[in-house]
């Protein structure tokens, strides 16, 4: 099944160090706080990879996927999302363009990385644009538990790609564990992380990306 970019460029935001971990408190913070912490120390965070597990639940069509690989993020605007089969594609920023690759259609779709430091979608967010305090509004947290902490964030500005983004992160260390989005239409996007790990080195040609010969490339 293709996946629509939306879904990938709609999953925004956010990894954690132990600087700030260290002083954050017991009891979940108030949503706004919980956005600031998340700010602070993805500020200081350049790269990151993980696992992935994405799950995608139907607004309109009851249907549910649950699709698995990996990503990988470099500041400033790099990164690459590698879902393994049976619905292989690739979804690659190599720092200028977007590609969006589905193996089984055999097509390839480009655009340009926005310019400038707003962010339209949110996982540009991860690779180093935009703000959190300033392009969301952070409101009553849903339910929060020892082994996650969750921020409910809402655009700013409304967006076309998503209608709320919610972030779990690990209370001890503020890393990242689940991201999810809803858009227009009441779908529910759910990213989880696993083995994440920051500030690791990757070299930029590891962000770039080649067309397969035979694919039809639409820009």
């Amino acid at each position: 099944m293709a996946v629509p970019m939306r879904w990938l460029l709609a999953a925004g935001v956010v990894v954690i160090g132990a600087t700030v971990a260290a002083a954050a408190p017991q009891a979940t913070p108030a949503p706004t706080a919980l956005a600031s912490l998340i700010q602070h120390h993805y500020d200081s965070v350049k790269s990151f990879t993980a696992d992935f597990t994405h799950t995608f639940k139907g607004g309109l069509l009851p249907q549910t996927t649950v699709e698995r690989g990996n990503v990988k993020i470099k500041k400033p605007g790099r990164m690459r999302w590698t879902y393994g089969p049976p619905d292989q594609k690739e979804f690659v920023a190599d720092g200028r363009m977007l590609y969006s690759y589905i193996k089984a259609d055999r097509t390839c779709y480009v655009s340009d990385i926005p310019a400038g430091d707003t962010v339209s979608t949110a996982a540009l967010f991860l690779a180093g644009k935009g703000d959190l305090l300033r392009d969301f509004r952070a409101t009553a947290p849903p339910p929060s538990s020892a082994a996650e902490w969750r921020v409910q964030l809402t655009p700013t500005v409304p967006q076309t790609e998503f209608t709320q983004l919610t972030l779990g992160v690990d209370p001890r260390t503020l890393k990242l564990v689940t991201m999810e989005t809803v858009d227009a239409d009441g779908g529910v996007s759910t990213f989880r992380f696993e083995h994440l790990r920051e500030n690791v080195s990757l070299a930029d040609r590891e962000f770039l990306f080649t067309p397969p010969k035979g694919v039809d490339v639409i820009r």
